[in-house]
């Protein structure tokens, strides 16, 4: 299956700044400061305006996956809560709380090592994040919630792969099934998107497929 296309462009759908009145506004209300938008990888750090077709909703899950990035990869002892030696209790208990089957995808061949996860709380539920590590240290996370209801992320807005920026935090987050996605890392956006796309296909594979090494 391929990744979430953007209409019959066939390229992930990528923001273009706004400057309207309206948008001004809208950034206020969902309340972020340095989301980075653009096309190509001409992207920068908005200072106060918002991009086209962001709702509040959406801005929320991509300030609290960076967030919650922030918050948690500088930890060097207690990154995790459940660390990887424990990887089928930890998908098992974050799936039930989850109410949803999970598991974690296997990011061995672009370098990245399962360090374990966390179960996290959200204004709409619980969050499951599970957090990798590559051999130089670089950390991602992958965070994950249910998307309905309470209007949280409507799937009619996120069709496709988006990408965002919260200061030094980049983000790849999208719908699938219900559920938000949302792919962080203090890397280089091209590296972010090859792992948002692995993630992706693993996510949305059968169930054989998905288990492979």
């Amino acid at each position: 299956m391929s990744p979430p296309q953007s209409g019959n462009a066939g390229r992930w759908r990528l923001w273009s700044r706004a400057g309207s009145g309206r948008a001004a506004t809208a950034a206020l209300v969902c309340g972020l400061v340095g989301l980075a938008v653009g096309g190509g990888l001409g992207y920068r750090l908005g200072q106060g305006g918002q991009t086209a077709g962001v709702t509040a909703a959406s801005g929320r899950f991509v300030h609290d996956a960076a967030l919650a990035h922030a918050v948690y990869t500088p930890e060097q002892r207690h990154p995790v809560e459940v660390d990887a030696r424990q990887a089928d209790h930890l998908v098992a208990w974050l799936s039930k709380r989850l109410g949803t089957p999970l598991h974690a995808p296997q990011l061995a061949p672009l370098g990245y090592e399962l360090l374990g996860g966390r179960l996290l709380a959200a204004g709409e539920g619980p969050v499951a994040q599970f957090m990798y590590q590559n051999a130089a240290g670089a950390r991602l996370t992958l965070y994950v919630r249910r998307a309905a209801p309470a209007g949280v992320m409507p799937a009619d807005t996120l069709t496709a792969f988006q990408v965002a920026r919260e200061g030094d935090v980049e983000v790849f987050y999208w719908v699938e099934d219900g559920f938000g996605y949302a792919l962080s890392g203090r890397v280089a956006r091209p590296q972010l998107q090859a792992v948002a796309e692995a993630v992706y296909h693993q996510l949305t594979a059968p169930p054989a497929a998905a288990s492979a090494p």
